[in-house]
């Protein structure tokens, strides 16, 4: 069991004015921009995660993984089987993580999907939705996930041992009159509608569906062993370390089989 929480479904993030007491923000930590690169953290920074057994859904916890300087909430829709995640953080990446999680306990093959939406169109570029599965619920642990960032890059990612960097492959897909952000390449990116990962043994991969039609693999399977039980949920990050932001992920399938996602 983990720590004790006396938590509800809804676990509130700070409002504005409850974060003036806030510890600054390392430069390290800030998001890029014209001026600033975001950079990996210090070789000996972490940050013990917050954990609540508190089943949320599908899920048997949630976690601020790596405790952002904000803490994150999750809600679920019973009606609508939509889950909303509020979460700050500065990544999902390096060797560190910061972001909110909800986790169930498993072993054996996955089979993960969801539809994802972000209600802010404004909100920051690369704040990622990921769908995880992850050795355990420490900001540096061995991981692979599928993610969806905000202006519509999708990638395949995993952190091959405890503490070390995260490598990846990102799909971009683009064409005229398209939705989403540009990417690095001037194409438009396109942002899919639906997202899933599964795990077949020590292999992981991508599924993806842009436009409604059945989901299909993306690219070759990552090899990562990771030893049961593990933890296999959905996240979001905001990429800003004290900035909330939300996403949405709704239809979500959740299979202790490979072969499941759709």
């Amino acid at each position: 069991m983990l720590a004790a929480a006396s938590v509800s479904l809804m676990l509130h993030a700070q409002t504005p004015s409850a974060q003036n007491n806030l510890p600054p923000v390392p430069d390290w930590a800030l998001p890029g921009s014209a001026t600033h690169q975001q950079v990996a953290p210090p070789a000996d920074f972490h940050r013990p995660s917050t954990n609540f057994d508190a089943p949320i859904g599908v899920f048997d916890g949630q976690s601020d993984v790596g405790s952002a300087l904000v803490p994150g909430s999750a809600t679920y829709d019973v009606a609508t089987g939509q889950y909303t995640i509020n979460s700050a953080g500065y990544n999902v990446w390096y060797a560190r993580d910061e972001f909110r999680f909800l986790w169930k306990r498993m072993s054996g093959d996955v089979s993960l999907a969801a539809d994802i939406n972000f209600p802010d169109p404004k909100g920051y570029g690369d704040r990622k939705v990921v769908l995880m599965i992850r050795q355990s619920l420490d900001d540096d642990s061995k991981a692979a996930m599928v993610a969806e960032h905000g202006a519509g890059m999708v990638h395949l990612a995993w952190r091959p041992e405890k503490d070390t960097r995260v490598t990846d492959m990102e799909f971009r897909m683009g064409g005229p009159g398209r939705p989403g952000g540009a990417s690095p390449d001037s194409l438009v990116t396109i942002s899919a509608k639906r997202i899933g990962i599964e795990k077949r043994g020590d292999e992981f991969s991508i599924w993806m569906s842009l436009d409604g039609e059945p989901m299909h693999q993306f690219g070759p399977p990552i090899k990562l062993h990771l030893d049961a039980p593990f933890y296999v949920g959905i996240g979001f990050c905001s990429h800003q370390p004290e900035t909330v932001d939300t996403a949405v992920l709704g239809n979500v399938v959740l299979e202790n089989k490979a072969g499941k996602v759709r």
